[in-house]
């Protein structure tokens, strides 16, 4: 049965990957249906969105993609504020600094819901310091492993040989055999799905 969560990569009329490897798969709700959910199915007419509705639009993609509510995107947006950096640029470096989210992209797991769970349940240490705050932020240099004691677990077991074919992003480095990674920089040449400028605009009314 189709998830919610295909539902609403649907309804916005964007991949998001929620589903981990099922979203690039044949089996992806955005091929198999690529219209939005609705009793009127593939002839419903688009909507003509405003300038509002367009950064709402922005808003749900990120919060979907990265697992996050209103409050803790809100909460990033004025710690990026606070930097007195390029907003836009600084956005998504707090975003991808979160925990779930390096765990992700170093293909610990299969996507950032899966990798949540990971952290929540306390497989993955920063430093030898178990971490269980999915929005706990990395720095540079930090060391992200997965605890001794969770080398075992199914959904990582499952990934080993994946791991030494994947390339993680230029600011991570990741080395498969000891289920180990090192934040080389912070976050660049991320590619994004959103337009963060209408993001942007959306808190700086």
């Amino acid at each position: 049965m189709m998830g919610p969560k295909e539902k609403r990569e649907r309804a916005l009329g964007v991949r998001l990957g929620l589903k981990g490897d099922r979203s690039m798969s044949p089996k992806s709700a955005m091929l198999r249906k690529p219209y939005k959910p609705g009793v009127h199915g593939p002839h419903g007419r688009p909507k003509n969105l405003s300038e509002f509705g367009l950064q709402m639009r922005e808003k749900s993609k990120v919060k979907l993609t990265y697992g996050i509510d209103e409050g803790n995107l809100s909460r990033i947006f004025r710690e990026a504020i606070a930097t007195k950096r390029a907003l836009g640029t600084t956005l998504v470096e707090f975003l991808e600094r979160r925990i779930d989210n390096v765990v992700f992209r170093l293909g610990l797991a299969v996507s950032r819901g899966a990798a949540r769970q990971l952290v929540t349940h306390g497989h993955i240490a920063v430093n030898g310091k178990k971490v269980t705050s999915p929005g706990f932020e990395v720095k540079e240099k930090d060391i992200i492993t997965v605890r001794e004691g969770s080398v075992a677990n199914g959904s990582i077991a499952s990934r080993r040989d994946l791991l030494k074919k994947y390339e993680a992003p230029v600011w991570l480095h990741l080395d498969p055999d000891k289920l180990e990674g090192r934040v080389l920089s912070l976050p660049k040449d991320v590619e994004s799905v959103f337009e963060i400028s209408l993001l942007v605009e959306s808190y700086s009314k």
